[in-house]
């Protein structure tokens, strides 16, 4: 999902340096005109390093040209946008961000799941399911989001999503706490499983589930039932 002013940026665009997580169709649509570079951040499998992508956005944009950094969901969540932000304040580049829509809603929303409702939910909080692997200490308190009483919605969840549903049962998150992965949200290839705590694991691993997903932890997932029967109206 793009919105109204991405896409107007994108097709003005001379250089464009992009993600695979938007989604081939919106990579098949950037303009022929434009320098289109691949930055990567494929699943567990980076082209450039996070200082090479900083360093190449400065570079273009310090050759005069218009430059658009098109990353998946919403840049500054978890997306490492304000990293990217700080550099081009560093450089003393001049630049915009334009927020996104963040599959944290958009990917739950099209497989029928709000992760708010008033029957189920009233908070939601967003996690990283992969942290800094050079941090000496998690920021995550798993005992704390364990007794959380709302949707718990988790990024970049798959590799760890055995340890993760562990932490949350070890900490008293009841296990029959209804979880839904999403796979490829909002695309036409999306897909869903569907489990408990105690469980998603399992069925993940036999249903071959593979980032990029999203998680979705509570008893909005349930609305899937009745909601997620609902046919996407492509096109």
């Amino acid at each position: 999902l793009l919105t109204i002013k991405a896409r107007k940026l994108i097709d003005n665009a001379e250089v464009i340096v992009y993600d695979q997580l938007p989604g081939e169709a919106i990579l098949q649509s950037m303009p022929e005109t434009a320098e289109k570079i691949d930055a990567g951040k494929y699943a567990g499998n980076h082209k450039l390093t996070q200082t090479e992508i900083n360093d190449l956005i400065v570079k273009k944009a310090e050759e005069g040209k218009s430059v658009v950094r098109l990353k998946g969901g919403d840049p500054y969540m978890f997306g490492r946008g304000g990293e990217e932000a700080e550099k081009l304040v560093q450089a003393g580049i001049d630049f915009e961000v334009v927020p996104g829509i963040t599959s944290a809603i958009a990917a739950p929303a099209y497989a029928g799941i709000p992760v708010t409702h008033r029957d189920h939910a009233s908070m939601v909080t967003f996690i990283t399911g992969h942290e800094d692997p050079t941090k000496t200490k998690t920021g995550l308190d798993w005992e704390n989001l364990a007794q959380f009483p709302g949707t718990l919605v988790i990024f970049m969840g798959v590799k760890r999503l055995e340890q993760n549903m562990n932490a949350l049962k070890k900490y008293g998150k009841r296990p029959t706490t209804p979880v839904a992965i999403i796979e490829k949200g909002t695309r036409p290839d999306q897909r869903i499983t569907t489990g408990n705590i105690e469980n998603i694991a399992e069925k993940a691993k036999k249903a071959g589930v593979k980032a990029p997903a999203i998680t979705v932890v509570g008893d909005v997932v349930s609305v899937h039932d009745i909601l997620g029967m609902q046919k996407v109206l492509w096109g």
